[in-house]
């Protein structure tokens, strides 16, 4: 008997919703002004009308998802977001069930262990944290985001995703790097990644700091997070790094079984 194909997916449609777009914009904003921000440098960041950036801000200070200081009249993120935040991490799966690992793994090897998701922005959140005992260690915390294709989790977003080398090279035109890498090495690198299923950036991102990363697959084939281990790139020998790699592998596939 002859079989049908499957028709294709139908694409969800996303319909603007302005107020929503704005609020989230604010939040974001704020986020990254840790000093605060009036009304009219909000709504000039953001090209707002004044009155409606004002509107939506006495709505977020409402809901206690920003607050403003009484005294400058400077808006900044409020204790909800907070609450919300602690809610995602304590109930999410990912993070809950990385964390054990990233501990063994900092235990282990004196390293700085991440638990990082890929969302769907293409951005890299870091979702759980284990700190090393080491007298060095890396500065980030559990929220931290950093563009895409960054680091070694970006040679791996690079490597499991479809876009061309034309695609992939306009994107690394943006990347922020302390000592950049050229493109073609880069991408020999990210190739690299693609057979062995592990990337490493060393002294690219940060000089003197190798990063590690693992994948992790869901069942359709999608990168969805990383386990990352980082430290100083005096540490992360030729010896070392094959050892930190198995474990993390180890890891990375015992968490992807809980995950299922």
């Amino acid at each position: 008997m002859a079989t049908r194909d499957k028709p294709p997916k139908k694409e969800v449609r996303v319909r603007a919703v302005p107020a929503v777009t704005r609020s989230i914009a604010i939040l974001r904003l704020l986020g990254e002004n840790k000093q605060g921000m009036g009304v009219k440098a909000i709504a000039d960041a953001l090209a707002l009308v004044p009155s409606t950036c004002l509107h939506i801000l006495r709505v977020l200070v409402s809901e206690e998802l920003v607050r403003i200081d009484a005294d400058t009249k400077r808006y900044t993120l409020g204790n909800g977001m907070i609450r919300l935040a602690k809610s995602v991490l304590e109930d999410g799966g990912f993070a809950r069930l990385a964390q054990p690992a990233l501990d063994r793994l900092a235990a282990a090897h004196g390293v700085t262990a991440m638990g990082v998701e890929i969302t769907s922005r293409q951005s890299v959140v870091v979702l759980a944290l284990s700190k090393s005992t080491q007298p060095f260690r890396l500065h980030t915390d559990v929220g931290s985001e950093f563009s895409s294709l960054v680091s070694a989790t970006g040679r791996l977003m690079a490597a499991y995703s479809e876009e061309t080398s034309a695609q992939l090279r306009k994107r690394f035109n943006t990347i922020t790097w302390d000592k950049a890498p050229g493109f073609e090495a880069w991408k020999k690198e990210v190739d690299q990644a693609r057979v062995r299923g592990w990337s490493i950036d060393r002294d690219n991102f940060v000089v003197g700091l190798t990063v590690v990363a693992v994948p992790l697959i869901d069942r359709t084939g999608r990168l969805t997070h990383t386990l990352v281990t980082a430290g100083l790139s005096s540490h992360f020998t030729a010896s070392v790094v094959p050892r930190i790699v198995a474990d993390m592998r180890r890891e990375a596939q015992a968490l992807m079984d809980l995950l299922v």
